[in-house]
């Protein structure tokens, strides 16, 4: 899951980017309202990770325009606002969760994937394609009923393959989705990945259902 980290703080908020990342999720760091704003605009963000208070700005301006958008993102706050009236303004300018600092990010972790758990309204939950079934909220892949092991980001790039089966995915489009936007674009990094998604798919008689695109990138199904 594509997420933006939106804290002032340097090393706060590279310590969230670090611990998400490692989770598995392709994460932004953004310190201004001003670079939020921007990053929103090109990027389509399942989660913002939300700093109140910015150095251009307050947050819950861009809490509460991220709300009225087409396609919102959810929005957990992260702030040292901590009394109540703090946290229904944040919640009534259309933040899914409240958190304050200081924080344990165990605690974090487990809301942002309580949050990205949520069924969004146009994709079903469970993605079933042939005889390999993934379930994104309980984090499981089966192939055949056979429970196959990926680390979070195979599980990612997986994810996002079976999302788009049947369509030509770009590696580009690829590292946009699963790793961050500083990524080096020129990496073998998403060749590897699905090498190693694919070895872990094969049955005996079954190769995995992700053909190579030459010059271009891959498609499941």
């Amino acid at each position: 899951m594509r997420v933006l980290v939106v804290e002032d703080d340097v090393s706060l908020g590279g310590v969230v980017q670090r611990g998400l990342s490692e989770d598995g999720h392709a994460v932004d760091l953004e310190r201004t309202l001003a670079g939020a704003r921007r990053a929103c605009a090109i990027n389509a963000y399942h989660l913002v990770v939300l700093d109140l208070g910015l150095p251009d700005g307050d947050g819950l301006t861009l809490c509460r325009e991220l709300h009225e958008s087409e396609h919102p993102p959810r929005v957990l706050v992260l702030t040292a606002r901590d009394t109540t009236g703090d946290k229904v303004l944040g919640l009534d300018a259309g933040a899914d969760d409240y958190l304050t600092k200081p924080f344990d990010f165990a605690e974090l972790g487990a809301r942002v994937r309580a949050l990205l758990r949520r069924p969004e309204n146009a994709r079903a939950p469970l993605l079933k394609v042939a005889d390999i079934e993934l379930d994104p909220a309980a984090h499981t892949v089966r192939r055949s009923g056979v429970m196959v092991p990926l680390t979070a980001r195979e599980f990612a790039l997986l994810h996002f393959l079976m999302d788009r089966a049947g369509d030509v995915v770009t590696r580009t489009e690829l590292l946009e989705a699963v790793w961050d936007a500083n990524y080096d674009g020129l990496s073998n990094v998403v060749d590897v990945h699905v090498a190693n998604v694919r070895r872990k798919l094969e049955l005996p008689g079954k190769p995995a259902p992700i053909d190579t695109v030459r010059g271009v990138g891959y498609r499941f199904g």
